[in-house]
């Protein structure tokens, strides 16, 4: 099977949202780090809240692997981790030190251009199946 090329574009939103999910395995490396060595009120809030970042992290880091694959879902994936990211940036970004928001912000704005482009649109396209009817499924 000959597989065409594939576009940078798809390659750099990949490393990107590879990137972002390394950065949320960081998180949670750190909130373990948090736990064993400081007191908390909610040892079991904290306990979630390392182990949700643990699991956010591996689900992101699948959806970077997917999308060098060049999967067709990756694209509602992708819409959706930017669009929570952005969320927590614009919480950030209300605050007295915005920096960390802008930190968030600027690459998910990244991501919903680059999922959007011609080259990645056409790398993730679901292959057309034509059943006779003409209809394309």
């Amino acid at each position: 099977m000959n597989e065409r090329p594939k576009p940078a574009l798809l390659y750099l939103l990949a490393a990107l949202i590879l990137l972002e999910g390394v950065a949320l395995a960081a998180a949670a490396i750190y909130l373990v780090v948090e736990i064993i060595t400081q007191p908390h009120d909610s040892l079991s809030s904290a306990i979630a809240y390392a182990v949700t970042t643990a699991i956010a992290a591996a689900l992101v880091i699948v959806v970077a692997r997917a999308t060098i694959a060049g999967r067709p879902w990756i694209r509602g994936a992708t819409v959706c981790i930017a669009i929570l990211q952005l969320l927590v940036a614009y919480s950030i970004l209300i605050t007295n030190v915005p920096i960390l928001g802008w930190v968030l912000a600027v690459p998910a704005l990244a991501l919903l251009v680059l999922v959007f482009t011609k080259p990645v649109l056409r790398a993730t396209a679901r292959p057309s199946r034509d059943d006779g009817d003409g209809r394309a499924f």
